[in-house]
Protein backbone atom coordinates (compact mmCIF):
# COMPACT_ATOMS: atom_id res chain seq x y z
CA UNK A 1 0.00 0.00 0.00
CA UNK A 2 1.43 3.06 -0.82
CA UNK A 3 0.43 6.46 1.71
CA UNK A 4 0.66 9.82 0.01
CA UNK A 5 3.55 11.42 -0.18
CA UNK A 6 2.97 13.83 2.87
CA UNK A 7 1.52 11.45 5.43
CA UNK A 8 5.06 10.64 6.78
CA UNK A 9 5.58 14.33 7.01
CA UNK A 10 2.05 14.69 8.65
CA UNK A 11 2.26 11.81 11.81
CA UNK A 12 5.54 13.22 12.01
CA UNK A 13 4.50 16.66 12.75
CA UNK A 14 1.62 15.02 15.13
CA UNK A 15 4.01 13.24 17.20
CA UNK A 16 6.38 16.38 18.09
CA UNK A 17 3.22 18.32 18.67
CA UNK A 18 2.49 15.63 21.67
CA UNK A 19 5.84 15.33 22.69
CA UNK A 20 5.84 19.22 22.06
CA UNK A 21 2.87 19.76 24.39
CA UNK A 22 3.36 17.08 26.92
CA UNK A 23 6.82 18.56 27.41
CA UNK A 24 5.02 21.92 28.15
CA UNK A 25 2.37 20.32 30.94
CA UNK A 26 4.96 18.68 32.50
CA UNK A 27 6.48 21.63 33.16
CA UNK A 28 4.34 23.80 34.06
CA UNK A 29 2.86 21.30 36.52
CA UNK A 30 6.26 21.36 38.06
CA UNK A 31 6.21 25.29 38.21
CA UNK A 32 2.87 24.53 40.06
CA UNK A 33 4.19 22.35 42.56
CA UNK A 34 6.99 24.67 43.20
CA UNK A 35 4.73 27.76 43.96
CA UNK A 36 2.62 25.43 46.32
CA UNK A 37 5.18 23.75 47.98
CA UNK A 38 6.83 27.32 48.91
CA UNK A 39 10.60 25.39 47.55
CA UNK A 40 12.45 25.68 44.87
CA UNK A 41 15.88 23.57 45.08
CA UNK A 42 18.95 22.57 42.46
CA UNK A 43 16.76 19.31 41.58
CA UNK A 44 13.75 21.56 40.51
CA UNK A 45 15.98 23.84 37.89
CA UNK A 46 17.98 20.39 36.75
CA UNK A 47 14.67 19.37 35.37
CA UNK A 48 12.92 22.57 34.37
CA UNK A 49 16.57 22.98 32.32
CA UNK A 50 15.91 19.30 30.75
CA UNK A 51 12.14 20.60 30.23
CA UNK A 52 13.98 23.37 27.83
CA UNK A 53 16.24 21.08 26.21
CA UNK A 54 12.97 18.54 25.44
CA UNK A 55 11.57 21.93 24.12
CA UNK A 56 14.64 22.98 22.62
CA UNK A 57 15.12 19.62 20.78
CA UNK A 58 11.39 19.51 19.78
CA UNK A 59 12.21 22.82 17.82
CA UNK A 60 15.56 21.35 16.04
CA UNK A 61 13.64 18.49 14.89
CA UNK A 62 10.92 20.63 13.59
CA UNK A 63 13.09 22.93 12.18
CA UNK A 64 15.76 20.73 10.40
CA UNK A 65 13.76 17.32 10.30
CA UNK A 66 17.07 15.68 11.77
CA UNK A 67 18.59 15.09 15.55
CA UNK A 68 21.46 16.67 16.42
CA UNK A 69 23.56 13.90 18.51
CA UNK A 70 24.65 16.39 21.50
CA UNK A 71 21.50 16.99 22.46
CA UNK A 72 20.02 13.88 24.10
CA UNK A 73 23.75 14.20 25.29
CA UNK A 74 23.45 17.24 27.17
CA UNK A 75 19.81 15.83 28.91
CA UNK A 76 21.16 12.16 30.13
CA UNK A 77 24.09 14.28 31.47
CA UNK A 78 21.75 16.52 33.14
CA UNK A 79 19.58 13.72 34.38
CA UNK A 80 22.19 11.63 35.53
CA UNK A 81 23.33 14.93 37.89
CA UNK A 82 20.13 15.42 39.02
CA UNK A 83 19.86 12.03 40.19
CA UNK A 84 22.25 12.06 41.90
CA UNK A 85 21.39 15.08 43.81
CA UNK A 86 17.52 13.71 44.13
CA UNK A 87 18.90 10.48 45.85
CA UNK A 88 21.63 11.45 48.32
CA UNK A 89 21.23 8.64 50.98
CA UNK A 90 20.45 5.97 49.08
CA UNK A 91 23.84 5.82 46.95
CA UNK A 92 26.87 4.17 47.58
CA UNK A 93 30.39 5.71 47.11
CA UNK A 94 30.85 3.59 44.31
CA UNK A 95 27.78 4.30 42.45
CA UNK A 96 28.84 7.99 43.08
CA UNK A 97 32.31 7.24 40.99
CA UNK A 98 29.74 5.22 38.31
CA UNK A 99 28.04 7.94 37.54
CA UNK A 100 29.86 10.00 37.84
CA UNK A 101 32.40 8.44 35.21
CA UNK A 102 29.15 8.74 32.76
CA UNK A 103 28.80 12.21 33.19
CA UNK A 104 32.31 12.58 32.04
CA UNK A 105 32.38 10.00 29.69
CA UNK A 106 29.24 11.66 28.30
CA UNK A 107 30.87 15.01 28.37
CA UNK A 108 33.40 13.36 25.75
CA UNK A 109 31.58 12.28 23.56
CA UNK A 110 30.23 15.59 23.30
CA UNK A 111 33.92 16.76 22.57
CA UNK A 112 33.97 14.29 19.69
CA UNK A 113 30.54 15.19 18.25
CA UNK A 114 31.55 18.35 18.17
CA UNK A 115 35.16 18.03 16.53
CA UNK A 116 33.62 15.76 14.13
CA UNK A 117 31.21 18.13 13.23
CA UNK A 118 34.07 21.30 12.75
CA UNK A 119 36.50 18.71 11.35
CA UNK A 120 34.24 16.85 8.77
CA UNK A 121 30.94 18.89 8.47
CA UNK A 122 28.16 17.75 6.83
CA UNK A 123 27.49 18.39 2.94
CA UNK A 124 24.55 20.44 2.29
CA UNK A 125 22.13 18.87 0.25
CA UNK A 126 20.23 20.49 -2.49
CA UNK A 127 16.25 20.05 -3.19
CA UNK A 128 17.18 18.43 -6.65
CA UNK A 129 19.52 16.03 -4.54
CA UNK A 130 16.70 14.20 -2.55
Amino acid sequence: MKFPGNIHSVIEKCGLMIILLSTIAASLSHVVSMVIHRSITVSDLLLLFMYLEFISMTETYWKMGQLPVRMPLYIAMVGIARHLMTEPSNIKPQEIFWYSLAIVLLGIAVLIVRFGHHKFPYKRHDKEDT
